[in-house]
């Protein structure tokens, strides 16, 4: 699907947008969230699943992905400007060495914890996984995930427009957000070097309040900034906010509940309730975008993030509880 995604968007999406915005939508929303969505869901929770048998952090491997991201955001806002098809074809070509590097993984077959997590995996099924929506612990992450990361989620999709409309031009506001994007991954490639020992030492539920903090901060500065320097600091932040968030989710998860459950518990609990959050939340803030514009509805979304934050401060938990429930849905 990543191969595909330049023919895709340029001969088939951006038509359809065109000549029938529906369909165009919808059509993008499968193949998006199929091939980038959902996708990043599945290798984060499989690197992290790898970094507990061998015994490496999360945050040092997800470090290499926010480098590579880095080096790619520098060129795109120029290359933007000159022909945006062109982006959509080195996405095509990105997806191709990505498919020649993973031909080379061998998965492990002799490893003893290995055989344990291909059993729990084969024990997978629908029932288990509705079963986690009557765990208390589980309930409490999802408002976490819905009140916290899916609004900051919804607020981050319209952001670059923003962005844009507060430099003298709109070309050059896309070029300063790609060299500001770039700068930003970079000192978010180092944070996911550092947030492993911050996440240790405050621990993990402290680590998602935190970066609940700087989320909500971001969207609240981002209704008072209105002009180029405070918009960037407030891009800037975000180097902050995603890799204590990511390395605390899933050092919460570990912590909270059994850990071979860890793979069922993200994709589920953060990743598909994250992106049915932003489905339904998307349209609404739309509107609110063109009825109240961005600098107010700024202001509102980060007051709900705020507010969430403090309700989870008080659901959330570090202890080490497992429930009946949870312990007999034995699951990847």
């Amino acid at each position: 699907m990543l191969i595909f995604v330049g023919p895709f968007a340029i001969y088939l999406y951006s038509p359809l947008l065109k000549s029938n915005v529906w369909l165009g939508g919808a059509l993008g929303g499968v193949y998006f969230g199929l091939a980038f969505s959902a996708g990043v869901g599945v290798i984060e929770s499989y690197v992290d699943r790898v970094g507990r048998m061998t015994g490496f952090e999360f945050g040092k491997a997800r470090m290499w992905g926010s480098i590579g991201w880095a080096i790619a955001a520098f060129f795109t806002g120029k290359i933007f400007n000159v022909n945006p098809d062109l982006n959509f074809w080195l996405a095509s070509l990105s997806g191709l060495i990505f498919l020649m590097c993973i031909s080379f993984v061998v998965p492990a077959t002799s490893s003893r914890d290995e055989s344990i997590f291909d059993k729990a995996s084969a024990a997978l099924n629908v029932s288990d996984v509705l079963k986690l929506f009557k765990n208390r612990q589980f309930l409490a992450m999802a408002v976490y995930v819905i009140g916290v990361t899916t609004v900051y989620g919804v607020y981050d999709q319209q952001f670059s427009t923003y962005f844009a409309s507060v430099f003298p031009s709109k070309e050059e506001g896309n070029a300063m957000y790609g060299y500001l994007n770039s700068l930003q991954v970079m000192l978010e490639a180092l944070g996911m070097f550092l947030a492993p020992f911050i996440v240790n030492r405050i621990g993990a539920k402290n680590g998602l309040i935190l970066a609940g903090a700087i989320m909500a901060l971001r969207i609240i500065g981002s209704g008072f900034a209105d002009d180029s320097y405070s918009i960037s600091f407030m891009k800037l932040l975000h180097a902050a906010e995603l890799p204590i968030m990511l390395i605390a989710i899933f050092k919460y998860i570990s912590a909270t509940f059994e850990e071979h459950l860890s793979a069922t518990i993200y994709l589920v609990g953060f990743v598909f309730m994250a992106q049915i959050g932003a489905a339904v939340l998307s349209i609404g803030v739309g509107m609110m975008y063109d009825q109240l514009g961005f600098q107010l509805s700024y202001k509102i979304l980060g007051s709900v993030v705020a507010f969430f934050v403090l309700v989870s401060w008080v659901l959330l938990t570090n202890e080490k509880k497992h429930s009946k429930v949870m312990a007999e849905s034995i699951t990847v």
